[in-house]
């Protein structure tokens, strides 16, 4: 018999205070590399190239031309001058997706390393640095791929606004980090062909005001954006003690205005991701706006533990759910036990079109 979602702990480890006190006093460069072993299961393939070199001839013939008849030339020079056409410029290709196209469903599945730069506590992406985690996640691709008929997408989830213990400069509960930390990661994603998803935890704040703090990433056609409900606090609340919750409301508003952004630049459709593991996270999930064709939007289940634990909450998640909506998963390597392989997280029914690694 499966599970359901109630069964799942009412508070997850995922982040302790210890990660969370940690969050609060990170410095702009960020905290020292973890060990360098975390990102030595991805072989790099050997690029190869090749060069040609060709000449060109000049076989004009040295002989002067035959003047022409004077009749003729009378007539050429009475003939009115054409205008040449001014110079145009050629019309920008339009943006595309890291593994080209407009639209991120259902033409492609991604795979991520979930964390924060400099937080190793906070998932595998921050154990490395960007070039190691680049080379982690398309070794995961790698591994997908196998069990795939879709392309497989390797991509960064990187939170970007991190829970905190105390209420900081702020008195929100949230880490908001400097987009100069994060940029660096988006500037190498685009140059590997990796998609990013931006992810807000805002304590007290309101997702659409963090969200804007990073308005400029989110406006390059590789990013997107992930709301983190777990991390959404009321007056009164504090990270630990109490799971957090969004209404559809406060969804709606990101979703107008990241489709607004999307269509004002010129971009390819844009991943918005809504966290969850438990229904009480997403309050009337049913009112969430799915009609903007500029978004794909994802429900991420973020269940973790034993494999009837993951699957009852997976299944229940899905309970009630809009046809809109695209479905993701999660794999603890620590929380779950045992963590499912590529294979075993392909054959969840229906197989996620977004898998993360935490």
């Amino acid at each position: 018999m499966k599970t359901t979602a109630a069964a799942a702990p009412k508070l997850r480890p995922a982040i302790t205070f210890s990660a969370l006190a940690l969050a609060l006093t990170l410095t702009a460069c960020g905290a020292e590399n973890a060990d360098d072993d975390a990102a030595g299961a991805a072989e790099t393939a050997g690029t190869a190239g090749a060069s040609a070199e060709g000449t060109a001839t000049d076989d004009s013939a040295d002989s002067e031309a035959p003047e022409a008849p004077e009749e003729n030339a009378a007539e050429s020079e009475a003939a009115p001058e054409e205008s040449e056409p001014a110079d145009e410029e050629p019309e920008a290709e339009p943006a595309e997706l890291p593994g080209g196209g407009q639209t991120l469903f259902p033409d492609r599945r991604f795979v991520a390393a979930y964390g924060s730069p400099g937080i190793p506590g906070l998932g595998v992406l921050g154990e490395t640095e960007a070039e190691d985690t680049a080379e982690r996640v398309k070794f995961y691709a790698e591994q997908y791929q196998k069990h795939s008929e879709e392309p497989v997408q390797p991509a960064f989830e990187i939170i970007t606004s991190v829970a905190t213990g105390e209420p900081g400069a702020d008195g929100d509960y949230s880490n908001a980090l400097d987009p100069e930390v994060i940029e660096p990661w988006v500037e190498l994603a685009a140059e590997e062909d990796i998609y990013v998803v931006l992810d807000l935890q805002p304590g007290l704040s309101t997702f659409l005001d963090q969200a804007k703090l990073y308005e400029d990433l989110l406006a390059q056609p590789h990013v997107g954006l992930a709301l983190d409900s777990e991390w959404r606090l009321r007056e009164g609340q504090r990270h630990m003690q109490q799971i957090g919750s969004v209404t559809a409301e406060e969804i709606n508003e990101v979703s107008d205005w990241l489709a607004q952004l999307t269509a004002e630049e010129e971009l390819p459709q844009k991943m918005l991701m809504l966290h969850q593991f438990k229904h009480t996270m997403i309050q009337n999930r049913e009112a969430v706006d799915t009609s903007h064709d500029e978004l794909a939007i994802v429900l991420h289940a973020d269940g973790h533990g034993t494999p009837d634990l993951k699957l009852g909450t997976y299944d229940t998640l899905q309970e009630g759910l809009s046809e809109d909506i695209w479905l993701g998963w999660k794999n603890f390597y620590d929380e779950d036990s045992p963590t499912f392989t590529s294979e075993q997280t392909y054959e969840v029914d229906p197989k996620p079109w977004f898998v993360s690694y935490q």
